[in-house]
C-alpha cells in the first residue's frame, strides 16, 4: 500500500490554541482531572472544561477546591477574548512558603456578556488575570491533590469557543407607549444550558420574561406583568404537530387581561421567530392549572410589527447625475433602467445631494446639492416644490446637513454639522416644527457624519467623528412631552463596531442588524453585517468592493443590497451573486427609511 501523504519527521513543535472557527456542530466534552495531576494540568484542564456543555459545569468544578466550586458562578458573566486565554508558567519564587502557585492568564479582551445575556463589545484591550492553585487532601484521604482556589469571575472564552457555544437571538418588547415591537439582541446557549438545563427555546422564553437588557429598558415596555415566570421545573418547550407552542406560566400571569395577553403572546411569537431550529406558528399561554389564557397566531401578531409586510419588495432609490430622485425596481432579476419618481424631487426642480424615502414610499426628504436646505415632497403625486423646512448656516458644504432618515413613526431626522453649533434635528411627521434633539455627548467635540434611524424609532445608528477616529455608535431614542412640546433625546451611545478603525457608512438591514462599511486596523475597506450590540461572525463579510461611500440594505432579505462605489457608480448585490453595476453615475442609494 502507498500513502498519499507522509507524516513529517522533523521541524519545530508548535503549540496549537483553541479552534479558529466557531463551528456550532463541534462539541467539547469535559474530562475530569486525573489522580496526582500536576498543577499545570489542573489549570489547562479547567480552561478546557469551561468550553464544554457539561451539565452544571460539574466536571469543571472538580478542578476547584470545595469553597471555590461553591462560589464560582459561570452564569453571571462571560469574558470574550480574541483567542483562548494564554496560560503562562507559574512563578514559583512568588510563593516562597510553597502554599500554592499563581498562573497568569492573558489575551485580548473584545467583549463581555452580562447576567442578562447582553453582549457588550469593547475596543480590543489587554486581559490580565490569574488562576491560583493549592494543594488539598485527596478525596480518598491518601496524599494531596492540586486544586484551583482562586479564579476570574464567570466564564473566560476565546471568540471561537464563544460562537460555538452561544448564539444571538432577538427578544422583542414594545416601544414605550406604542403598538409595535423593538428587537433586543441577547446570547443564549446553542444547546442545553449547563446551569438551568433548559433547551434553546426555553432559554429564549426565560430571557424574554426576565425583561429587556439594561441599555434598552428605558425606551421599551414589556406586557408581561412583574414577576411573571415560566412555571417551576419547565426546562423543555416543544411545538405540537400544529406548530403551536404552549407556554406554562406561574400564577402572576393569571391577572393578565385579554389585550395584555395578546401583547404577551405577540412578544413571544416575534422572539421565537428568530429561532430557525423550531417552527412556531401559534402560541398559547397557560396559567394556573393549565388554564388557557389566550392564543395568538403569526398572522394576528403581524399588526405589532415595526415594518408591516406588504407582500411586495422594497424599492431602492438614489440621486442621479442631474440631482434628481430615481427609483430602482427591486423585483427585477437583471439590472434595469431606473425610473423617475413623480414630484419636484424627481423632476429636478430641487437639485439634490442626498435623500431619504419614508417607510410608506409616499414622501421623500432631500438635502440640496450644497447641503444647506432640507426639503420634503410627495413622490406619488405631482406638486409644486415646498419651501425648505430646515437650513444650515455652516460656511462649508461638508459642514452642513447630513443625509436625512425617516423612522417608522413618520418622523424625519437630520444632523447639522456646523462647527459653530452642531445639532441633531427631528421633524415631527416630516412637516412639523423641527425639534432640536438633546445630545449631551455632542458637547465633547463629537461630529455626526451620518445617521440612520431604526424602523421602530427607538434606536439610531450614528457615524461619529471624535478627533481623528470615525466610529459607529448606537444611541437610544427617548421621547417625553413637556407641556405641549415634545422632548426627544439620544442617550447612552454604545459602540457597534469597536474593532473597526474607521467607519464610512451604515444602513439598517433588519430589526437588529446593520450593514457597515469600514476598515479594521491595518486592513482594507470591507462591507459586513453586524448586530446592533456589536457582535459579528466570520460569515458576515460581504464580497469586496472598492471605494464605497454609502450603502443601503432592505429590511428583509427579499431584495438586494445597493452601494455607491465611486468609480463604478451605483451597484447592487443579489444574494448568492457578486456586485453588479446598475448606473454609472449616481449617489446616495437608500431603501425606505
Amino acid at each position: 500500500m502507498t500513502a498519499c501523504a507522509t507524516m513529517p519527521d522533523s521541524g519545530d513543535v508548535q503549540a496549537v490554541k483553541g479552534a479558529n472557527a466557531g463551528d456550532s456542530q463541534v462539541r467539547v466534552y469535559a474530562v475530569a482531572p486525573r489522580d496526582n495531576a500536576e498543577p499545570d494540568e489542573i489549570v489547562d484542564g479547567f480552561l478546557e472544561a469551561m468550553t464544554s456543555d457539561d451539565p452544571g459545569f460539574a466536571t469543571a468544578r472538580k478542578y476547584l477546591t470545595s469553597a471555590a466550586a461553591r462560589s464560582w458562578k459561570p452564569e453571571q458573566s462571560i469574558t470574550v477574548l480574541t483567542t483562548a486565554p494564554d496560560r503562562e508558567q507559574a512563578d514559583r519564587n512568588a510563593d516562597p512558603d510553597n502554599q500554592g502557585r499563581a498562573y497568569p492568564l492573558s489575551g485580548r479582551k473584545i467583549a463581555t456578556v452580562d447576567a442578562r445575556h447582553a453582549y457588550q463589545p469593547i475596543s480590543p484591550a489587554d486581559y490580565v488575570q490569574a488562576i491560583h492553585v493549592v494543594q488539598q487532601p485527596a478525596a480518598n484521604g491518601k496524599g494531596k491533590e492540586w486544586r484551583i482556589d482562586s479564579l476570574p469571575p464567570g466564564l473566560v472564552l476565546g471568540e471561537a469557543d464563544f460562537l460555538r457555544n452561544y448564539r444571538s437571538v432577538n427578544k422583542y418588547y414594545f416601544a414605550s407607549g406604542e403598538d409595535w415591537v423593538v428587537a433586543d439582541p441577547v446570547y443564549i446557549r446553542q444547546r442545553q444550558d449547563p446551569v438551568t438545563r433548559m433547551d434553546p427555546v426555553t432559554q429564549t422564553v426565560k430571557a424574554l420574561l426576565e425583561g429587556p437588557t439594561n441599555w434598552l429598558k428605558p425606551a421599551v415596555d414589556s406586557s408581561f406583568l412583574s414577576g411573571t415566570e415560566l412555571r417551576e421545573g419547565v426546562t423543555t418547550l416543544t411545538p405540537d404537530d400544529q406548530s403551536t407552542l404552549r407556554v406554562p406560566l406561574n400564577a402572576k400571569a393569571d391577572r393578565a387581561g385579554g389585550d395584555a395577553c395578546r401583547r404577551m403572546a405577540a412578544q413571544l411569537l416575534f422572539t421565537l421567530g428568530d429561532l430557525t431550529s423550531v417552527r412556531v406558528e401559534q402560541v398559547e399561554l397557560l396559567g394556573s392549572g393549565d388554564r388557557s389564557l389566550c392564543r395568538l397566531g403569526k398572522g394576528q401578531a403581524a399588526e405589532f410589527a415595526a415594518v408591516r409586510d406588504t407582500g411586495r419588495e422594497e424599492n431602492p432609490y438614489f440621486v442621479d447625475e442631474h440631482g434628481k430622485l430615481m427609483a430602482l425596481m427591486a423585483g427585477a432579476k437583471e439590472a434595469v433602467a431606473p425610473v423617475e419618481v413623480p414630484g419636484p424631487l424627481g423632476k429636478g426642480t430641487v437639485q439634490l445631494g442626498s435623500v431619504a424615502v419614508d417607510r410608506g414610499e409616499t414622501r421623500a426628504a432631500g438635502v440640496g446639492s450644497g447641503g444647506r436646505e432640507l426639503y420634503v415632497s410627495s413622490i406619488t403625486t405631482e406638486q409644486e416644490a415646498a419651501p425648505a423646512i430646515l437650513r444650515s448656516k455652516a460656511a462649508r458644504p461638508q459642514d452642513r446637513l447630513s443625509a436625512p432618515s425617516w423612522d417608522g413613526r413618520g418622523d424625519l431626522w437630520v444632523a447639522d454639522r456646523d462647527p459653530a453649533g452642531p445639532k441633531l434635528w427631528m421633524v415631527p411627521d416630516g412637516t412639523g416644527t423641527p425639534v432640536e434633539v438633546r445630545t449631551p455627548w455632542l458637547d465633547d467635540g463629537a461630529r455626526i457624519e451620518s445617521l440612520r434611524v431604526s424602523a421602530d424609532g427607538v434606536r439610531i445608528a450614528l457615524v461619529v467623528t471624535r478627533g481623528e477616529r470615525t466610529t459607529l455608535q448606537i444611541g437610544r431614542v427617548q421621547r417625553q412631552t413637556s407641556g405641549d412640546e415634545p422632548v426627544v433625546s439620544v442617550l447612552d451611545l454604545q459602540p457597534a463596531a469597536p474593532r473597526m478603525e474607521s467607519v464610512t457608512a451604515v444602513s439598517w438591514a433588519g430589526p437588529s442588524r446593520l450593514v457597515v462599511v469600514g476598515k479594521e486596523a491595518g486592513g482594507v475597506q470591507q462591507i459586513r453585517y453586524l448586530q446592533t450590540d456589536g457582535s459579528t461572525s466570520a460569515t458576515s463579510v460581504l464580497p469586496g468592493l472598492n471605494g464605497v461611500t454609502s450603502v443601503a440594505a432592505p429590511h428583509t432579505d427579499k431584495a438586494f443590497v445597493v452601494a455607491d462605489s465611486g468609480n463604478d457608480g451605483i451597484v447592487r448585490l443579489v444574494p448568492g451573486s457578486n456586485w453588479q453595476p446598475v448606473v454609472k453615475v449616481g449617489a446616495s442609494p437608500v431603501y425606505p427609511g
